[in-house]
């Protein structure tokens, strides 16, 4: 572990742009999370606000509601993701109070804490350090696909969504502590900068990587962990979705990564893609993106539905529905777990 950390939120803690923060609420082995900083939230158990499930976590107000408490924290980490990645003005007071009050900073924004002159400058006289998670590696440390994928033996199933910001991460990590609970050797492959922030150790940031590069870095982190770990199984993190407009991706873990299976995470509450609602794009429908997927060559092992925006009775007849017109289990996490796709992970470990 690295250190204590609060999350900063500003005041979109309740909302989707804060979804960093909401994967470190649920769980990180890299940090330890004292707080949540969040105007419109604060006096809250983060994990209630989150999902009903307390977990210690206060919301405050801000920073120097934290600091009156008497605690310090090693860093602030930025816990929203927003649209292009830019760093709001309005969030360089905070920072620059924090790394006043001693904590490095952690921002997996593309607009990068070290390009700003007055931060670098202040973190260098207070011996703290800006972590870019999404700073661009050099060329020279990236790698080229080589085929050394189909040297591993491991079960390799994608954790593909059909839009973006449906759980994609959450339900891989989820799956992968699910499986080592029923004493399977298991890991995770991310793709994200909040995978690294959640103490990923096998991984890339897709979106900070050159495009040439990313089918190479992604068979690295697989062949790595296979040649390091040699686990039962690796669920890898997908992002944005194969048809989303905005960003279509997958492919890369279908093909370059050699997936053999795929767990697909859906939206039923959601008509359509995320952002271009006023261009009237709609999702396709689940079963036209179950064939999708599977023209690529793997096969869909199950579903997982994100519930937002649906009544509990609402997600139980999307579940029946699902499993009913595609006869592979369909599983709600947040509510029940994923414990029921074990038996069909287990179908692809020789």
């Amino acid at each position: 572990m690295d250190g204590t950390a609060v999350i900063f939120t500003q005041r979109y803690y309740q909302s989707p742009q804060a979804k960093t923060a909401h994967g470190l609420v649920r769980g990180t082995e890299r940090y330890q999370i004292l707080a949540v900083l969040d105007s419109e939230a604060a006096g809250q158990d983060a994990g209630t606000v989150l999902d009903g499930r307390p977990r210690q976590i206060p919301i405050v107000s801000g920073l120097e509601a934290f600091l009156a408490t008497g605690q310090r924290a090693d860093y602030l980490i930025i816990g929203i993701a927003n649209a292009g990645g830019k760093l709001d003005p309005a969030w360089m007071p905070v920072i620059a109070d924090a790394i006043r009050a001693g904590m490095s900073i952690v921002s997996g924004m593309h607009e990068l804490l070290a390009d700003q002159p007055v931060l670098t400058a202040l973190a260098e006289a207070q011996g703290v350090r800006l972590i870019d998670v999404r700073r661009p590696r050099h060329r020279d440390e990236l790698h080229f696909w080589t085929g050394e994928i189909h040297e591993v033996t491991s079960a390799r199933i994608a954790v593909l969504g059909t839009d973006c910001a449906v759980g994609k991460r959450t339900a891989a990590r989820m799956l992968t502590q699910a499986c080592r609970q029923d004493g399977l050797q298991a890991e995770m492959i991310y793709t994200g900068q909040t995978g690294w922030m959640q103490g990923g150790q096998y991984g890339f940031v897709f979106d900070a990587t050159l495009n040439d590069f990313v089918s190479g870095e992604l068979e690295h982190a697989i062949v790595s962990c296979y040649r390091n770990l040699h686990p039962d199984v690796m669920f890898i993190e997908g992002q944005a979705a194969l048809r989303n407009p905005s960003g279509p991706c997958g492919s890369e873990m279908l093909v370059s990564g050699n997936a053999n299976g795929v767990i697909l995470v859906h939206p039923p509450g959601r008509v359509y893609y995320k952002g271009w609602e006023h261009l009237g794009r709609k999702i396709f429908p689940l079963y036209s993106e179950v064939q999708l997927v599977e023209a690529y060559g793997p096969r869909v092992l199950g579903i997982a539905l994100n519930t937002q925006h649906l009544s509990h009775e609402e997600a139980l007849t999307w579940q029946r529905h699902y499993e009913k017109e595609l006869s592979i289990p369909v599983v709600l996490p947040v509510e029940e777990g994923v414990n029921s796709l074990i038996p069909a992970v287990r179908s692809l470990i020789h």
